[in-house]
């Protein structure tokens, strides 16, 4: 196979090489997934800061000046990958390159000033989704999709303004009418990966309608149907049909946008060909039913329908990396892991010190240190006083301390997420952690923060 992996320092690196490995654990860095592509400057300076030496494939990408590029075996890039994948049954399929504007949405509005707008929208959104499918439901002819419309847009709005608010409120599960918040939470997904990436604020409008409407057509599904967790043959091909009765309930209300029904009609496709209904192939889905396709996925992995277990945050990124290059487009796959990081909002995560906490509040310049409320200390008890840890800052405090040259190394103690948790674990209540977070930074004071009885906090009855 020839050469593969080489040893480069970080002053030789350039846009197109692929890193695959550092000079130190992953965790220490603020780069979410272990292998990536270097595609910008921004990137190569970001390396710099963290490493001497990477190490990177140069079979999936650019290799180093100095390297002889005659003792790389004969096929380049699209080839190597094409073998690595001739076993698999969903063959790789060319797409074009994903065109990122970074930088697009750079102001963030605090979480405290926009949590309670956030909050009436939310309920707006879940009103506004619940009465279009119950007209739907009804096979009423006047169906409010204008008022869908509207609240899209200001969910985009509020979710440019300060991500952390709305991802807050999604990320609480809901007990019942699971298509409902389902179509809610990946919309949210949905706009923070359109942040991201920086679509304008027009398509991130259609992005979010078109996925808060995705699933409109089960409204003529039966039941059984859409709770059954294996589905034959014949079954399936009933399920399918969900998306062109979506598709034909949307083309008859004028104030749908065809580009909305668009979406509707392409998130169930995969970039392989193994979709469904038409089975498109590579760029012949649209962008934006690409990312619904995507956040669709990410959120039915971690909140399934009835009793399913959940999967953690980190566990469902895995999941879906695993199908990047086969169902989804890489590309998109790797930007949208950026997008949320391994650890979004409401993420219970365990610290390398053994405590649990819940992560509250991203860092979007260092995505593996986002501050974390911690809550049960490392014995695994409930704390009395729970306390807000922002791993960013405790990082730059311990390395002024070790530059400085007061301390060694081994005095000072380096916290990480070790791990993420399953939703539930240590019977701790995530939504009462956000109320009384966000409760803290808008100056009203501490809520309860586990639902077992007899706890309290101090100061309150």
């Amino acid at each position: 196979m020839g050469i593969k992996q080489v040893k480069v320092n970080v002053n030789e690196l350039t846009v197109g090489m692929f890193v695959s490995g550092l000079d130190r654990p992953w965790t220490q860095t603020p780069f979410p997934l272990q292998g990536f592509y270097i595609r910008d400057l921004d990137e190569i300076k970001e390396l710099k800061v963290h490493c001497n030496f990477v190490y990177i494939d140069v079979a999936k990408g650019s290799a180093p000046v100095k390297t002889n590029l005659r003792k790389m075996s004969s096929g380049g890039t699209k080839e190597t990958r094409r073998q690595a994948r001739a076993a698999s049954r969903a063959p790789v399929v060319d797409v074009a390159p994903l065109k990122i504007r970074r930088d697009v949405y750079t102001e963030v509005a605090p979480i405290e000033n926009e949590i309670g707008k956030a909050r009436q929208l939310h309920l707006q959104v879940y009103q506004a989704v619940t009465d279009v499918m119950e007209q739907v439901d009804a096979n009423h002819h006047n169906i409010p999709v204008q008022e869908t419309k509207r609240v899209a847009s200001h969910m985009v709005d509020s979710v440019i303004r300060s991500p952390d608010a709305f991802t807050w409120l999604s990320r609480v599960r809901e007990k019942d009418q699971y298509t409902y918040s389902h179509a809610v939470r990946s919309a949210v997904w949905a706009i923070l990966f359109g942040r991201h990436i920086g679509l304008p604020k027009a398509e991130l409008d259609v992005l979010a309608m078109g996925v808060l409407l995705k699933d409109i057509g089960k409204t003529r599904l039966p039941k059984y149907l859409l709770e059954s967790k294996e589905r034959n043959k014949t079954e399936q091909e009933a399920y399918e049909k969900f998306v062109d009765y979506g598709v034909e309930i949307l083309r008859k209300l004028p104030d749908v946008k065809p580009r909305v029904t668009s979406v509707v009609k392409t998130h169930c496709e995969r970039v392989n060909g193994s979709g469904f209904p038409q089975h498109l192939r590579g760029d012949k889905i649209p962008l934006l039913g690409k990312i619904a396709g995507i956040v669709t996925f990410y959120d039915e992995t971690i909140n399934p329908r009835g009793r399913a277990q959940p999967l953690s945050p980190s566990k469902a990124v895995a999941k879906l990396y695993e199908l990047r290059e086969i169902e989804f487009q890489e590309e998109l796959v790797v930007e949208f892991i950026r997008a949320i990081g391994l650890y979004p909002t409401g993420t219970l995560v365990e610290l390398s010190t053994g405590e649990v906490g819940v992560v509250v509040e991203q860092n979007f310049d260092r995505r593996l240190k986002p501050k974390v409320m911690v809550v049960v200390d490392a014995y695994k008890e409930h704390l009395y006083e729970p306390f807000l840890l922002d791993l960013a800052a405790d990082e730059k405090e311990k390395q002024a301390k070790l530059d400085s040259g007061k301390f060694a190394p081994g005095e000072i103690e380096r916290i990480e997420i070790v791990q993420d948790l399953e939703p539930g674990a240590y019977d701790i209540d995530i939504a009462a952690i956000r109320d009384s977070y966000i409760s803290k930074k808008s100056g009203k004071g501490l809520l309860s923060l586990f639902k077992r009885k007899g706890l309290k906090l101090p100061g309150f009855s």
